[in-house]
């Protein structure tokens, strides 16, 4: 254009950068991809938003614990699922600040449930009444249930220890310590956890 600024002229010819999006393995899109055979359905998840390191994963696990045992590793926010072979099934955890730092050592599941009832302790209550209050009495399960779609209650000597394995509505918290909650992982992790273990599970807390 005749009369325009050689550098202004300059810009006009110059292009936008190109920023590729990171590519996931399709093998990690289908694991956390959407579910539809439930009760509620469950949104897949966008990795491009959570560490790879979070990610379930098989990795080599060197412990004295037996094959089946759920170790808790809170320090390191991981969960691991022994398997033979000095091997392991790890799923990366979000922990609570305060309900989750209260239990220690080993435990059982004592209880598992699909879309299950919620109800704050009263520690949670007491924290953050405006925002726990209201669900004194318990909320029911669904979509919008701090407990997601499932949950493995631990028992010590037969008694709840008001410690839980569940999921989460906040699923891009994992990895780091959240306000409130026991040990949350992704939907479709706890799914996957469930399936593969029964009531009367050992389970060793690492804190």
């Amino acid at each position: 254009m005749i009369g325009m600024p050689l550098a202004l002229a300059a810009c006009t010819t110059s292009r936008a950068p190109v920023v590729e999006e990171p590519r996931i393995d399709p093998y990690y899109q289908a694991m956390y991809g959407p579910v539809y055979n439930e009760p509620f359905p469950i949104a897949a998840m966008d990795l491009r938003r959570v560490d790879p390191q979070w990610w379930r994963q098989e990795v080599p696990y060197i412990t004295s614990e037996p094959v089946g045992t759920i170790v808790v590793d809170t320090p390191a926010r991981f969960l691991y699922l022994v398997l033979e072979g000095g091997r392991a099934l790890r799923y990366g955890i979000g922990v609570g600040k305060s309900e989750a730092l209260v239990f220690r050592g080993t435990a059982t599941i004592g209880r598992k449930a699909q879309w299950p009832r919620w109800t704050p302790t009263q520690s949670m209550i007491k924290r953050e009444p405006d925002r726990y209050g209201p669900y004194a009495g318990g909320m029911e399960g669904g979509p919008t249930n701090p407990l997601g779609p499932r949950a493995l209650y631990l028992y010590k000597g037969g008694r709840d220890t008001l410690f839980r394995l569940h999921g989460t509505t906040e699923p891009y918290t994992i990895g780091t310590n959240v306000s409130s909650g026991c040990i949350r992982l992704m939907n479709q992790d706890i799914l996957d956890l469930y399936a593969r273990v029964p009531t009367g599970t050992r389970v060793t807390v690492i804190n």
